[in-house]
Parts: C-alpha cells; sequence; structure tokens
C-alpha cells in the first residue's frame, strides 16, 4: 500500500540548516535519531539537487518537532513503524513499504511509537540552501 500526500518529494529532515547533510550519528541530530546523506546529485542545467538520505529513529522520538523543506520530499519507510503529521492532512500511519510525499513549504513532522522506524529519503531543494528548516 502507498499513501501520497500533496505533490512532490520526503520527510525526515532536521531543522536550523542542520539537515541529513551531517555524517550519522552526528552530535546535532536529536537523540534516538541516526542520519546520513547517501548522494547528492545536481540537477543539469538547474539551481536544484537531489538529496538522498536514510534515517533511523529509536522508539517514542519525534524528528526534530515541526519543520519544512525548500523543495519537495518523498520516500518510503523500510522498517518500523512512523506516524508522519503534514499540516492540512490527516496524520498517516507508516508502515514498512509505504511511501509519502511532502511538498515544498508545507509543515510536518514525524514520530515513532514503541517500534523505531528507518526511512529512505528524497529531496531536491535550492543548491546552497539549508535542507530543512523550523516551520513558522
Amino acid at each position: 500500500m502507498k499513501l501520497h500526500v500533496g505533490v512532490a518529494l520526503i520527510a525526515l529532515g532536521a531543522v536550523g540548516g542542520i539537515g541529513l547533510d551531517r555524517v550519522a550519528r552526528s552530535a546535532e541530530a536529536p537523540p534516538g535519531i541516526t542520519r546520513a546523506i547517501l548522494q547528492r546529485i545536481a540537477v543539469p542545467d538547474s539551481k536544484y539537487e537531489v538529496v538522498l538520505g536514510i534515517a533511523e529513529i529509536a522508539p517514542g522520538v519525534s524528528t526534530i518537532g515541526r519543520h519544512i523543506h525548500n523543495g519537495a520530499e518523498a520516500g518510503v519507510l523500510i522498517e518500523g513503524e512512523t506516524i508522519l503529521a503534514i499540516d492540512g492532512a490527516p496524520d498517516l500511519t507508516l508502515k514498512p513499504g509505504d511511501s509519502y510525499q511532502v511538498p515544498a513549504g508545507v509543515p510536518h513532522d514525524a514520530r515513532t511509537g514503541a517500534v523505531a522506524g528507518k526511512v529512505v529519503a528524497v529531496y531536491v531543494v535550492e543548491k546552497g540552501q539549508p535542507l530543512a528548516t523550523p516551520a513558522p
């Protein structure tokens, strides 16, 4: 089963420009979250790049609070269970194999329940901009 919300691509970022672009187990990552950027790919003839990342979230942890991305986000939960809260939409309970989309600039957050979650995410964002920032 695939869950699609909004228009474009991925979630489970971070705030204040920390983003997924820090090495796994970075000191800046909130407790209970491990993140890593797997690839950055420049989109030819544009000001955008595609960022592929993976995040593991311990049981009972929120990604870092409501935040936005300066581009589209899409992802797939590969392990565990995660609740994705996107402003203007009902909360989604994601199970392994479920995919999601978060439109650019839309505030959202994700949290795990009793089971840890692991997500692979793709962002299409403007080069040089923070991957994520706190929601207004």
